[in-house]
Parts: C-alpha cells; sequence; structure tokens
C-alpha cells in the first residue's frame, strides 16, 4: 500500500505502542480479556515488548516477522500474495484494513449500495539514537515509572522562548497538498501535528508537549515543554518522537523538527507522512458479531469497521474470527455482553450514530 513498506503481515504503519497497559485503564483491560480468550497477536506483541513505562511497545519489526513466521508456518493456513478484488460466495472475513483497495472498496460499496466514509490518518518521524543530543536531551519517565533504571523515554526540553519559536515554524510550514476532491477530515485521536498546534498556541504544551512529571537534569526543574522520544526497535538504535504524526513536507520536517533542542543534527530513517483512511458505515452494515446485515457468512473486522486503536483492532479479528468459525461448525455467531470492553466495543461501533466530528 501507499504506507505500507515490507511484505510482512501486521506492519505497523503508525505508532509502535499498544495502548496502556494498566489494569484500570481500558486498553490495559481489553488486554486482560485478549490474554484469556488465547490472543496470538497479543502474545507476540509481548515476545517483542520494547521498554515503554506502563505502555504496551514493540519493535515494530521483529513483532510483524513473528506473526509473519507464525501464520506462514501454519499447517492449515494457506498465505496467497495476490489483490482481492471481489467479495468470495464463500464464508469470509474482510479485514483490509484502512488503506483498502480501490478494486475491493468499489466491490464493497456495490454490496452495501452505500460510499465509504474516511479520514486522514498520520505517521510520526524516527531518528536515529547516535544523531541524537544526549547533551542536551535526558533519559526519562514520567514520575519516574518506566522499566528502565535511567527511564524509557529520551525527552527534548524546550524552555518559553524556544517552544514559541518552535510552534510558529510549525504552523507556517508547508505541507504536503491534499488532492483536490478530498477534504481535510482528521481522526481526532491522531491530528498532525502541525493541525494541533493551529488549534492554539499552548495546544502542544497542554497535549504531547506536556512536561508533567519530567525535570530537566540540567536546570533541575521542569521544561516548559518536551518533546519525547519513545524506543522503536529492540537494538534501541531508533526512536520515533511521540504525538508528531505530520503531513510536512520531507524538507519541512527536517528545517522545523531540527529546531527542537538536542534534535539539532537529527537523522531521520522515516519521515512522517499522511495516508487517508476508509471504514464502512458499521450501524447500518453490521450485526455485533460482525457480521454483515443480509449476509451472515461476510464478516468485518479491523479498522475497517471504524474501531481505532491497534488492540481494539486485534479484537474484533478475534471475534469475528471465532464466529466464522462457528458458522461453519454450524453453530450460531455470539457477542459479548457490553459489560466487557470487546463486548461494548462491537456493541457501540454496530449501534452509534455516524456523528460528523471531523475537522473541516
Amino acid at each position: 500500500t501507499g504506507a505500507h513498506l515490507t511484505p510482512n503481515l501486521a506492519e505497523l504503519v503508525c505508532s509502535n505502542s499498544l495502548g496502556s497497559d494498566l489494569p484500570d485503564r481500558a486498553s490495559g483491560t481489553l488486554k486482560a480479556e485478549l490474554r484469556r480468550l488465547g490472543s496470538m497477536l497479543l502474545e507476540c506483541a509481548y515476545k517483542t515488548a520494547l521498554p515503554a513505562g506502563s505502555a504496551l511497545a514493540v519493535d515494530r519489526e521483529a513483532f510483524a516477522q513473528l506473526i509473519t513466521t507464525r501464520i506462514s508456518n501454519h499447517p492449515k493456513i494457506e498465505v496467497v500474495r495476490k489483490e482481492v478484488t471481489t467479495l468470495p460466495d464463500e464464508p469470509t472475513i474482510i479485514a483490509s484494513g484502512p488503506l483498502t483497495s480501490p478494486s475491493l472498496s468499489n466491490a464493497i460499496a456495490a454490496l452495501s449500495g452505500q460510499e465509504h466514509l474516511y479520514f486522514f490518518d498520520a505517521i510520526a518521524p524516527i531518528v536515529s539514537l547516535e544523531s541524537i543530543n544526549i547533551e542536551v536531551a535526558f533519559r526519562a519517565s514520567r514520575y519516574g515509572h518506566g522499566e528502565q533504571v535511567e527511564g524509557d523515554y529520551i525527552n527534548c526540553p524546550m524552555n518559553r522562548d524556544e517552544y514559541d519559536a518552535f510552534v510558529a515554524a510549525l504552523i507556517g510550514a508547508e505541507r504536503i497538498k491534499l488532492e483536490s476532491f478530498e477534504q481535510e477530515q482528521f481522526f481526532e485521536g491522531c491530528l498532525p501535528v502541525e493541525i494541533l498546534a493551529g488549534r492554539g498556541h499552548e495546544s502542544l504544551a497542554f497535549g504531547p508537549m506536556r512536561p508533567v512529571g519530567l525535570t530537566d537534569p540540567r536546570t533541575g526543574r521542569r521544561p516548559y515543554a518536551v518533546v519525547q522520544l519513545r524506543q522503536d526497535n529492540l537494538a534501541g538504535t531508533l526512536f520515533n518522537m511521540v504525538g508528531f504524526q505530520t503531513n510536512l513536507k520531507f524538507p519541512e520536517q527536517k528545517r522545523v523538527f531540527r529546531m527542537i533542542p538536542g534534535l539539532e543534527k537529527a537523522e531521520f530513517v522515516r519521515y512522517g507522512q499522511m495516508h487517508r483512511n476508509t471504514f464502512i458505515d458499521a450501524p447500518t452494515l453490521l450485526c455485533p458479531t460482525l457480521q454483515f446485515r443480509g449476509r451472515e457468512n461476510l464478516f468485518f473486522a479491523g479498522q475497517i469497521t471504524g474501531v481505532e486503536s491497534y488492540m481494539g483492532n486485534i479484537a474484533t479479528g478475534l471475534l469475528a474470527g471465532w464466529n466464522a468459525a462457528r458458522l461453519l461448525h454450524g453453530q450460531a455467531p455470539f457477542s459479548l455482553p457490553p459489560t466487557t470492553i470487546l463486548g461494548s466495543l462491537c456493541h457501540y461501533v454496530t449501534h452509534a450514530l455516524v456523528l460528523l466530528i471531523f475537522n473541516r
């Protein structure tokens, strides 16, 4: 696709974080449910986990390679590497993700009688560890809550003047233009950093650049703002810029992001970019069992249903897989009670009104 770079299955193109691991958070509770349900993808995530404080982050390459190996070597799975352009008549799960090809999108639209909805999503840049100025940047986890003694994140501190100059440069930087027929509809949970900055001068300081729980060892005080870098691979040689998904032109990313203290000579091994996410009108088209209304042997799962987050997509895939298997064995598909995270997630996505919450 336009965002995937490798032939591996389960390639993570956005963040490498699978969300909080704390049991009192929705993401952590969902992980607990998936562990009890025997999720293979979650097992692979823990086997390729990186230090990330209270979050579960993975080495994206090792994670995808492990899953690809597990699936390719499974005696009852055949991996067919060619584009699917039509919907098969036999029991099928559509989990084609946010970058569903035009041909398959047209086939789904023909079946549903509806055009797909869409929004734009973005990914953050990745920099090399050796290019980070550790005389300015420092390792720490917020409030000291981390796996590594020195801290799980590299933090780039800013004073007020540095922050003001950075925000001004960010807002004024040149962006990649969308096609003339496309509207700027962004997913609120993954806004391009320049869009967030444009909503108010202090938006970043109270958002992804909030300094709470951190102390700059050079000054002994809390910085005015902080850019956090999270480990992106097991070797610890690559770090992604947390919350810095962007649609700036590549030269502009280098110019503006090198204004960040500690990243003056940063080498970008991947620039941020934006891509279009396609999803269906799940409340109209899907049952809580994730079956397509009017065709019981067709299931949808993952981000194409409108579910957000890696864990939500993993969970819906597991439920769709179970229900497809039950149908093949002559058993009735089931939905989980809304008192569970997975049950409430599927209930919401198949019952909620479609709200226009996008930026226009």
